[in-house]
């Protein structure tokens, strides 16, 4: 089934275009592999990335829209990634990047147009655990920049995942997040022995 990728606001598309074609913003990016690129650079695959600021013990979670994250692709792949936020003004560029979250990004991706169910993709990041996931929402007429994972959405952990969890296979939402709600919840302290 092809996903449902959700259409960004046209003002945070301008400004990552605008950002590919200053050379100061892409210089002063530091990603070698977009300095380096052969031909033009597209933004693509435009996907909302929400925040997972807190996870309670009962496992239940509230979401907040970060901005939205662009891969840039030049000839046959991506090479880097662009973020923009939402500021007081409205939509702004935020930053190029690569590392590994780039590759695993589209093979999450490309796993998913094989799931039988359509999905509408987003990206949701735990900053707790240091993890950023491809969230692939049930509702595919959903707005892409509100909402909370639902018990029967999936979440495909993207690599580098967290010590023992595995990238890249997907989870549903209530296995998951009572995994995550352990790994983040701090162990009591003992008293000291009288």
């Amino acid at each position: 089934m092809p996903l449902h990728v959700p259409p960004a606001p046209a003002p945070a598309l301008r400004t990552v275009l605008t950002a590919l074609g200053s050379p100061t913003a892409v210089r002063e990016a530091r990603t070698p592999s977009l300095l380096h690129s052969q031909g033009p650079a597209t933004p693509e695959l435009p996907l909302p990335v929400h925040v997972l600021d807190h996870l309670s013990p009962a496992g239940a979670s509230a979401t907040r829209l970060a901005g939205w994250r662009f891969l840039i692709r030049c000839g046959e792949r991506s090479v880097a990634a662009a973020d923009t936020m939402l500021t007081p003004d409205g939509w702004a560029f935020s930053r190029f990047f690569e590392g590994p979250y780039i590759a695993s990004t589209e093979r999450a991706l490309r796993q998913a147009e094989t799931m039988a169910q359509p999905y509408q993709p987003r990206l949701l990041s735990v900053p707790s655990l240091y993890m950023l996931t491809l969230w692939l929402h049930g509702d595919c007429t959903a707005d892409g920049a509100t909402g909370h994972p639902a018990a029967t959405d999936l979440l495909v952990p993207l690599a580098p995942a967290p010590p023992g969890i595995a990238a890249h296979r997907p989870h549903r939402v209530a296995e998951l997040l009572p995994v995550l709600t352990h790994r983040v919840t701090p162990i009591p302290l003992l008293g000291s022995p009288a």
